[in-house]
């Protein structure tokens, strides 16, 4: 039994620490809980940034994980506003912004990440803008509605998922928008080009243009206002605005500086967790954007920046933090709405990791589900404008056995019997 006199930590005011928080309080713990958040704002969600709070078309209230009030009724100390400068894990305290020292017996690093920055000229400029934090999405809308009075110019760096759901926000405001991505087809590193060319298709169909292979090398302005962005094949293209999405650095800083193990750039990065999400200090937890865990099903060292990683990581650490048996095993999940698009992904495919992607259903009419196999065996799973079906692809993920390619594509087999017989 965890003693009532002890105090957990957690680092991190996002969706992972609150829910950690929420967590201790249902299993039981009675001891202190102390929640350190370095934004003002109570804990939010990230998608609603640019989604349905960018679009407009949901409430800023709506991102938040707790109404205000639920942190004082779970008696959940919160500290707003207020970086962790130092951990220091041999005195077992932490050190914030204003000098104040907390002592803890177990922390939680919920840090999250950061968004990567472009090292060129004009970066400085008023209208260059990230997409990261409630208060960026409270700029951006802004900005996003005027261009699209105006007819504005909005470039975005990157083509990812930020990057194309920001462009389909732009594009409902009525903005003109350019993508510029140095990869053949947007979300190629996610999804290859195959699906990567579907998305490219979807975005230039509702008048966003691309440019592909090709780096930004400079934004240029005048007064401190944008005007526009040479890129290194020789082009200049229009912008009275800017979105860096060119991804997102885990925030280590803070585990760096303590000596935890972390997790090389070139391997993605964070701090290195077991499958019970422990660092290399047994006292020490991480959790969300920053974990690097060691994952039980996939047999590799995962680190995972969506939703449903925050979601349910968070809970995991915090059970693992009160001495439960966990080994964190989730399929990787993560979704997107762009236009009248809908989709959800399951799985973990990276490049060079598949041999064949098997599409069933309709893809020209946008109604479809993609496979990426390996060896016959399903590695992920993506479903477009097709819903109540993550749990049978989740299932063929976890089955790790070969499955009938042909059968996985014809829709008139129902997905639960595309697996192999027990």
């Amino acid at each position: 039994m965890v003693d009532a006199d002890q105090t957990f930590v957690i680092v991190g005011g996002g969706l992972a620490g609150a829910k950690a928080a929420e967590t201790l309080r249902a299993e039981g713990f009675t001891g202190r809980v102390i929640l350190i958040g370095d934004e003002r704002d109570h804990p939010y969600e990230r998608p609603p940034l640019s989604k349905g709070y960018l679009t407009g078309k949901d409430p800023r209230e709506g991102a938040f994980v707790h109404e205000q009030g639920w942190y004082a009724q779970a008696d959940v100390e919160l500290h707003l506003g207020q970086p962790v400068t130092t951990l220091d894990r041999q005195a077992k305290v932490v050190r914030l912004g204003d000098g104040t020292t907390l002592a803890y017996d177990k922390l939680l690093l919920a840090t999250g990440a950061e968004p990567r920055r472009l090292d060129v000229p004009g970066t400085d400029l008023a209208g260059v803008h990230h997409l990261r934090r409630l208060s960026h999405a409270d700029r951006l809308q802004g900005v996003l509605a005027a261009l699209g009075r105006d007819n504005g110019h909005l470039v975005i760096a990157g083509g990812g998922w930020i990057g194309l759901e920001v462009a389909a926000a732009a594009r409902g405001y009525g903005a003109e928008v350019t993508v510029i991505e140095s990869a053949p087809t947007p979300l190629h590193q996610a999804l290859g080009p195959e699906l990567g060319q579907f998305f490219a298709d979807l975005h230039a169909e509702h008048g966003v243009r691309f440019a592909f292979g090709a780096k930004l090398t400079e934004i240029t302005g005048q007064d401190g206002m944008v005007l526009a962005v040479r890129t290194d094949d020789g082009e200049e293209h229009p912008a009275h605005a800017v979105v860096v999405a060119i991804g997102a650095a885990p925030r280590t800083a803070l585990a760096e500086n303590a000596g935890l193990a972390l997790v090389d750039r070139d391997h993605g990065g964070g701090i290195a967790v077991d499958a019970a999400l422990r660092t290399s200090d047994p006292d020490v937890h991480a959790a969300g954007d920053v974990a690097a865990a060691e994952h039980p099903l996939l047999g590799v060292r995962l680190r995972v920046e969506h939703w449903a990683n925050a979601l349910n990581g968070g809970p995991a650490a915090a059970r693992a933090m009160l001495g439960r048996d966990v080994s964190y095993d989730r399929v990787p999940y993560f979704f997107s709405d762009q236009y009248d698009l809908g989709m959800e992904y399951s799985g973990w495919a990276p490049p060079g990791s598949y041999d064949q992607v098997v599409v069933r259903g309709d893809a020209g009419r946008r109604e479809f589900i993609a496979f990426w196999l390996k060896d016959r065996r399903v590695l992920a799973g993506m479903n477009v404008n097709v819903w109540d079906v993550t749990e049978h692809i989740q299932a063929l993920v976890r089955s790790r056995a070969p499955v009938d390619p042909d059968a996985l594509a014809d829709p008139a087999v129902p997905l639960d019997r595309v697996l192999p017989a027990s």
